[in-house]
């Protein structure tokens, strides 16, 4: 469904509008009160939510003006001013609701889903985990169709698991989603409801539970339960077998990582060959030196991360002889043989398992083409593995419908003409805007006028691509359309000269519901600080043009960015190194090879700091409006 937010203060208006398109709503913005009504005079929503105060028309005028002109659809209000008389004041001018800013997030979406189902009963979405069914537009649970009751907390908790499946939630991220902020129980309160939901789903008959305690983390929604199969499922191996089962699985989720640097990391290798036998010869010179350097830096790093220590202390060992203020003679030589030697063996050897546990498997996405041109499409067919997509085509709209009746695609791409049929494509679309609006639909035809493009974006498209354009361009509107639908709960900027290692990292942290934000050349890490606005900073402290310190320093420089909290990655945990990186401005530090499970702790706690902070800051905000 399509909601206007007309809101004119931009943070706020930034937060709605990502709650609002997680909930996989479509969202136009305004920020002031007549654009605000003349969009609502063009074009169609399902919903309109309107703020009281706005520059050039107040929101009480517009909804006055929208309803003097028969407007019939949803207006919800949100007004910082909490009195009886302006809340009367409101009603009056045909709101249907009200909301109190600033806006708890969980009620406001509740809210817009109360407005919306009071206008069309038939939208809704169903969330399933085997035979376990959450309507949460009816708010009920089922399993085996028997309904089981929960209370409001219990609802919330399943609700937000299913919604995110295998994304792992803290105590405190749970408590900032389901608790208002006035009420702030402790922790311990959300281990009281989960236990509770576990009785009352096992009460109801179901005998595997479905939400696993990640220790010393939080909570996450399990696999659901596959058919039988000649291999045990988790559930039903011993402590000591599921344990194997995970690293079996950490295992092959390692191995196909490295593969993946298999190239670089063999590329590393051979330069060091090659500086062996430069200094065996008696002929390295210092600019083959310098890169030897930084490529057994590199290797120190990255292969610790990926289970091979012995080989990232190998490396290590290297660069310390090669930075080593002694000159280089026979001695040095032969150790330095030995020493690349040791490293080939343990680059050969297999990972050891990972001891994080292992990023969920991402489905490949469904992207329906509607396009009668087959040379077209046997192309995107043949470049979609490489985006990890799945391209099912329908050659005509009858087809198209025929498809989604059998299985709801991620995406459409839609064509407009079709020379054997009378019907148009912005026919089908029209009908998917009230049948499927959570659809997200992208429209690719060679037909370019105005007309067009105003009637796609009524309709709720998310995109209008002029044929003929190239493949590239086209798979990669297509994938940013998809990533755009689960924004995650918070940004990290890795800052790091190894691919390797911000390949792994991303792999790290993306269960956790973290976007990681690589950068390896640091000559451009200003430019995407200033776009990105990341929630945490990580460095790596010795790159090749500019040191992590040195990007901390300057980042400290600038009141904008001082509560920006920075992790730095080093070799050096020396008590001078350390005490230089606390004084440029850094929060914390993680020492070289980087330990998955440490990593990940940092990371979570420093967020979750941060996230508490925003939330005193806004609580006494409030406050303050209140004792004004």
């Amino acid at each position: 469904m399509k909601i206007l937010l007309v809101e004119d203060d931009e943070p706020t208006g930034q937060v709605i509008l990502g709650a609002l398109t997680t909930d996989r709503y479509v969202v136009n913005l305004a920020t002031d009160g007549q654009t605000g009504l003349e969009m609502a005079q063009a074009y169609e929503y399902d919903l309109i939510l309107l703020d009281v105060v706005l520059p050039r028309l107040d929101g009480i005028s517009v909804c006055r003006q929208l309803r003097s002109s028969g407007y019939q659809h949803p207006i919800l209000l949100m007004t910082a001013q909490d009195s009886k008389a302006d809340t009367i004041v409101g009603l009056d001018a045909g709101a249907d609701d009200y909301v109190m800013k600033p806006c708890d997030i969980p009620e406001l979406l509740a809210r817009v889903r109360a407005l919306l189902r009071r206008r069309s009963k038939t939208f809704t979405t169903v969330l399933t985990w085997g035979d376990l069914l959450l309507n949460p537009d009816q708010a009920e649970v089922r399993y085996h169709n028997t309904l089981i009751t929960l209370t409001p907390k219990e609802l919330g908790l399943l609700e937000l698991f299913m919604q995110y499946p295998q994304r792992i939630f803290s105590r405190s991220a749970i408590l900032d989603r389901l608790w208002d902020m006035d009420e702030s129980p402790a922790e311990s309160a959300v281990t009281t409801h989960i236990k509770d939901l576990r009785q009352r789903l096992k009460a109801a008959g179901m005998t595997v539970d479905p939400i696993e305690t990640v220790y010393g983390l939080g909570y996450r929604l399990k696999a659901p339960p596959q058919p039988k199969t000649v291999e045990p499922t988790p559930d039903q191996l011993t402590a000591t077998d599921a344990k194997t089962l995970k690293k079996q699985q950490g295992l092959a989720h390692l191995q196909t990582l490295l593969e993946r640097h298999r190239g670089s990391f063999t590329a590393q290798v051979t330069l060091l060959e090659k500086a062996q036998a430069a200094l065996t010869a008696g002929c390295m010179d210092a600019e083959l030196r310098q890169q030897a350097t930084r490529e057994a830096h590199k290797l120190a790093g990255s292969l610790g991360i990926f289970g091979m220590p012995g080989g990232s202390t190998v490396a290590r060992t290297i660069e310390e002889l090669l930075t080593a203020d002694q000159p280089l003679g026979a001695m040095e030589a032969l150790q330095f043989t030995q020493l690349v030697q040791a490293l080939q063996q343990e680059v050969a050897k297999p990972p050891q398992p990972f001891v994080v546990e292992p990023a969920p498997a991402v489905q490949t996405p469904l992207v329906l083409l509607v396009d009668d041109d087959r040379a077209l499409t046997a192309g995107i067919q043949a470049a979609a593995p490489a985006w990890n997509l799945c391209i099912q085509v329908a050659p005509n709209l009858q087809a198209a419908r025929q498809a989604i009746a059998t299985k709801l695609p991620d995406l459409m791409v839609l064509d407009l003409t079709f020379p054997d049929t009378t019907e148009d494509g912005l026919t089908l679309l029209a009908e998917l805007s009230h049948t499927q609006p959570q659809l997200p639909i992208l429209v690719f035809t060679a037909r370019d006028n105005f007309s067009d493009r105003l009637r796609v974006s009524r309709l709720g498209g998310r995109g209008f691509l002029h044929k003929p354009i190239p493949l590239e361009q086209l798979l990669q509107a297509i994938m940013q359309v998809l990533t755009h639908q689960q924004p995650a709960d918070a940004k990290v900027m890795v800052v790091d000269d190894d691919p390797a290692i911000l390949d792994m990292l991303a792999t790290l942290l993306q269960p956790w519901g973290l976007q990681v934000i690589p950068v390896q050349d640091p000559q451009s890490f200003w430019q995407t600080l200033t776009e990105t606005i990341p929630d945490l900073l990580v460095l790596d402290v010795e790159m090749p043009t500019l040191s992590g310190l040195e990007l901390c320093q300057v980042i400290r420089q600038d009141p904008r960015w001082g509560d920006l909290p920075i992790l730095v990655f080093t070799a050096h945990t020396d008590i001078a190194t350390i005490q230089r990186m606390f004084t440029v401005g850094a929060d914390d530090f993680v020492g070289k090879p980087v330990v998955g499970p440490e990593l990940v702790t940092r990371i979570l706690s420093r967020i979750e700091r941060v996230h508490w902070q925003r939330k005193v800051t806004a609580a006494q905000r409030q406050s303050r409006n209140l004792e004004a």
